[in-house]
């Protein structure tokens, strides 16, 4: 989404990197391309000039504190006005108030509000364990309720069975007391849309605004709209006055001016953000780690948040304690890769690692390697529960039966096994203090042999950014394939093989 944006920017900080000390004439140079790269992020060009003041300001008026350079406190200001402008702070609900939540959905049809109703749903009953009611009174457009009725089954949430004949104004009406009386604490109201804003559509949603009193009015945008989200979001505003904003597609590659726009122009706060098309990608919006992401500095918070809904603690030392035995199994290793692809995509995995959003540019083989996991998958799976348990068992007929089931070559099913028992023998070694620190152990290589793509590696940190508080530089990444990364140091493991190759010459 901000990708343009962070590049930008990143040019903009590379300027004051090796200057002396913060000056008004370079301040002024740095801001001037800072305010070209908002205005092509398509920022509303009012904001765009209260910020670059705002920022102008603090930058001239403060010291440069000890412990950062010119650049690390240009930065620092910049952050500092980019959670302002993003929101100050986290706006999410109030799920402690009365019972129950209704939250009516509104918008223009096309933005998501249907699919950002189930997923506010999943959300909502995963995180604060309450139970949802999903509500269609779209009746105009086709296929809307039957979309809605289908999502609340995958999700295993009921839905009030409304239909097109129906008043759409009754149906949230009736659908409310249905609700009181079977005990549902969360009441989700997905209202039409129209191509564009009219009278008739307005005047509807007024009426069913009156007959529920919805606590949270939320309007739906699509982000990839830019300016015309924060457009019509005041339009909405002056007739329903909407109590915050969910963004859509926000995992696209728009430009993100309506994100850093809206709150300024409409007042009203982005509550949620859809971070893809699985039901579960929906985000509370964290304006700090919105402006993280967008100067670079990843966003570690959320990557935990994200393990932690896979990964529970008692998993991970019992995983732990399978490493230091060796054994850890291809039926353990299976399980974890798809927990990790439940995590989301390599690459916007990678995003939210400090310093690796620009590696994702580098990684022109991405597609290419997410499909041969999933060939490791299928390798694994074609393997019985005891193959699985006991690789050593895999002889050559057995791999070639692996081979034939999985759709791959014998060559293939070999190399997997071969990388696998390497991975297991490093594991044992780091896991039972063998190894040195700072070691990590080669990642095992796809089918073919192939390693992690070139250039994934762990870079530096974006220029001006290096020692910001908190956020310290990043090292090569040891152990992956590209130019620059850093060997692995000396270990128990490289010191056998010259005892081994000292052995070999007395013998001779």
């Amino acid at each position: 989404m901000f990708e343009s944006l962070s590049d930008r920017l990143e040019s903009v900080f590379k300027r004051f990197k090796g200057q002396g000390r913060l000056t008004e004439e370079n301040i002024q140079e740095g801001l001037r391309e800072v305010r070209l790269a908002l205005l092509e992020a398509d920022v509303n060009f009012k904001v765009v000039k209260q910020f670059v003041d705002r920022v102008r300001e603090k930058a001239l008026g403060q010291d440069v504190q000890g412990s950062l350079t010119p650049g690390q406190q240009v930065v620092k200001v910049v952050h500092d006005e980019l959670v302002e402008l993003l929101g100050g702070k986290t706006s999410a609900f109030d799920v402690k108030g009365s019972k129950p939540l209704t939250v009516m959905m509104v918008g223009l049809q096309g933005s998501g509000k249907t699919t950002s109703a189930g997923k506010l749903a999943l959300y909502l009953r995963r995180e604060h364990k309450m139970k949802p009611f999903l509500v269609p009174a779209d009746v105009y457009r086709p296929a809307a309720i039957d979309q809605l009725t289908k999502l609340g089954a995958q999700i295993d949430v009921p839905v009030y069975p409304s239909s097109t004949d129906m008043n759409p104004v009754d149906i949230c009406r009736d659908a409310l007391q249905v609700a009181k009386d079977k005990g549902y604490d969360l009441v989700l109201f997905d209202t039409a849309g129209r191509l564009h804003i009219d009278e008739r559509l307005m005047e509807e949603l007024a009426n069913i605004k009156a007959a529920v009193s919805p606590r949270e009015i939320l309007f739906v945008a699509d982000a990839m709209t830019g300016q015309d989200a924060v457009n019509v979001a005041q339009s909405f505003d002056a007739k329903l006055e909407i109590s915050g904003v969910v963004l859509t597609k926000m995992d696209g590659d728009a430009r993100g001016g309506a994100a850093l726009s809206i709150k300024s122009v409409t007042g009203k706060s982005v509550k949620f953000v859809g971070m893809g098309e699985k039901l579960s990608e929906m985000e509370v919006f964290h304006p700090d780690r919105i402006a993280s992401r967008i100067l670079g500095m990843g966003d570690v918070l959320t990557l935990i948040e994200k393990a932690q809904g896979e990964f529970s603690e008692d998993e991970a030392q019992e995983l732990g304690k399978k490493f230091q035995k060796a054994s850890f199994d291809f039926e353990d290793f299976r399980t974890q890769m798809r927990r990790l692809k439940k995590l989301g995509s390599l690459e916007g995995l990678l995003k939210l690692i400090p310093g690796m959003g620009k590696l994702t540019k580098q990684l022109g083989e991405m597609s290419v390697h997410e499909k041969e996991m999933k060939r490791v998958e299928a390798i694994i799976s074609s393997m019985t529960m005891e193959e699985r348990r006991k690789p050593e068992v895999l002889n050559v007929s057995r791999r070639r039966r692996i081979a034939a089931g999985s759709g791959t070559s014998l060559e293939q099913v070999n190399q997997l096994v071969k990388n696998f028992d390497q991975m297991r023998k490093m594991m044992q070694q780091v896991m039972g203090g063998k190894a040195p620190k700072g070691g990590m152990p080669q990642m095992p290589k796809m089918p073919g042999g192939r390693g992690l793509p070139p250039g994934m590696r762990m870079p530096q940190m974006p220029a001006g950014m290096e020692g910001f508080p908190g956020m310290p530089g990043m090292p090569g990444m040891p152990g992956m394939e590209g130019e620059g990364a850093k060997a692995l140091p000396k270990s128990a493991f490289t010191k056998k093989k010259k005892n081994d190759r000292k052995k070999r010459k007395k013998k001779r």
